[in-house]
């Protein structure tokens, strides 16, 4: 699975959770709570993203994400 492909996972799960965005708004370089998502809606994303892509992830681990693409970086190093 390619980073690009967890991406769009992401992006889809983040257009799912907060309907108002558009796809170009989600970009790697963005963080969630910069889009608008609450602490409940990047739990929402990641849960979807991690269940889409069929991985497992410590909580733990999530302490070092800090945008999209650290996000994407983590979901690919269990991929």
């Amino acid at each position: 699975m390619t980073d690009a492909q967890i991406f769009e996972t992401v992006k889809q799960n983040v257009l799912k959770v907060l309907p108002d965005l558009r796809p170009g708004d989600v970009t790697t370089e963005g963080t969630l709570t910069d889009l608008g998502a609450n602490s409940v809606d990047r739990a929402d994303v990641v849960t979807m993203s991690m269940e889409d892509l069929g991985l497992t992830v410590p909580v733990s681990e999530f302490q070092e994400v800090h945008d999209i693409r650290s996000l994407v970086d983590l979901l690919a190093r269990h991929a």
